[in-house]
């Protein structure tokens, strides 16, 4: 944790976690929150997709819905940043309190419902970076859903797809939210081979000369014929990628929070090594032949060490910023060259899938 983060934390944990999230966000786009001196070793330096990351850990999807704060979170360090999820229309999401810390756990559930200031929104948003392959500090991912009132999922994700196709350094299919009803029945085979179709048909005419790759956002509590489906899919829709995993729905007995039985995805400490045993699952299914972006319970360095060695390319996190502030990243990024390095690595690219060997 940064000193000032330390020094504000008493006063940000007794904010209701989603008016506190408001108040970092509001900070971030007024350039309250002082930026972390720059550090991106050489070693951590990859290209993935034609895209240049200065180093592999980014911020997942969650806390900029509305890409309010791209260019912030880019400045504060992480080597690339995923917008959304964002929904075609406007919508407000569940009843709130719909967002709970549990503090002893290092641990957050939240069940906010794609909450969404919609997707023309979220593109006036991103126009103030510039169309995609302009230059930024780091590769700009759009994380997509559907509207809950939607009766075709299929159409709603094909509009958020030409919605971003002209922003968006990559794009993903988030069919794994638990918190929206009847969305992770979509990871299905046959109603993920019909949406993908959708979305790389509907990529194909907004894009046709250069479509942004596309990923796959899974979720944590897949039975094992459940990931064998989704991978031999994504193999044969040639994605660009799987994001492994977004929150789950389980309840780990080392839960001793008093709200641990709220309803709604659980991110942080315990979805550490649930994600990453998934992580491993879908870098065998998939024989290692597309890049993996591991998520779920990284705070550290070596936490990140042990995703990229499970097959992930990169690294996403989210909950580590609610306890430790936005200064970690520099951390994490320092403590995950020292891996590599006493392990005899000579870049990122070396040490993906090193556990599998």
């Amino acid at each position: 944790m940064s000193r000032l983060y330390r020094l504000a934390w008493p006063a940000l944990r007794c904010l209701d976690p989603e008016a506190a999230h408001r108040l970092a966000i509001f900070a971030l786009k007024r350039g309250l929150v002082p930026r972390p001196p720059a550090f991106d070793d050489a070693i951590l330096r990859q290209q993935l997709w034609g895209l240049e990351f200065a180093n592999p850990i980014g911020l997942a999807a969650g806390f900029d819905k509305d890409a309010e704060v791209v260019a912030a979170m880019l400045g504060h360090g992480f080597g690339f940043v995923e917008a959304g999820t964002v929904t075609p229309k406007p919508q407000a999401g569940n009843p709130k309190p719909r967002v709970f810390r549990l503090a002893h756990d290092r641990a957050v559930i939240n069940r906010l419902g794609f909450n969404s200031a919609g997707a023309a929104a979220v593109a006036g948003n991103l126009e103030r970076l510039g169309p995609r392959g302009a230059k930024r500090r780091g590769p700009v991912g759009i994380n997509i859903g559907k509207n809950a009132a939607s009766a075709d999922a299929a159409l709603d994700y094909a509009a958020g797809a030409r919605a971003f196709a002209g922003f968006a350094d990559y794009l993903v299919v988030n069919v794994s939210s638990p918190n929206t009803p009847g969305l992770r029945a979509l990871q299905g085979r046959e109603p993920l081979a019909s949406l993908l179709d959708a979305v790389q048909a509907a990529l194909a005419q907004a894009a046709p000369d250069r479509r942004p790759p596309l990923l796959l956002k899974v979720a944590p509590d897949l039975a094992d014929d459940d990931k064998r489906d989704i991978a031999a899919v994504a193999l044969e829709k040639n994605l660009a990628g799987i994001i492994a995993t977004n929150t789950t729905v389980a309840r780990p007995p080392t839960l001793t929070d008093r709200r641990k039985a709220e309803p709604g995805g659980l991110s942080g400490q315990p979805l550490f090594q649930p994600s990453t045993r998934v992580l491993a699952d879908f870098y065998r299914l998939t024989g290692g032949r597309m890049p993996l972006i591991g998520v779920g319970g990284v705070a550290t360095g070596a936490q990140a060490y042990a995703k990229i060695r499970a097959g992930a390319s990169l690294v996403q996190l989210y909950t580590a910023l609610v306890f430790d502030g936005p200064g970690q990243v520099g951390a994490i990024k320092r403590d995950l060259a020292e891996c590599l390095k006493r392990d005899g690595f000579a870049s990122i690219a070396d040490a993906v899938g090193a556990d599998h060997r």
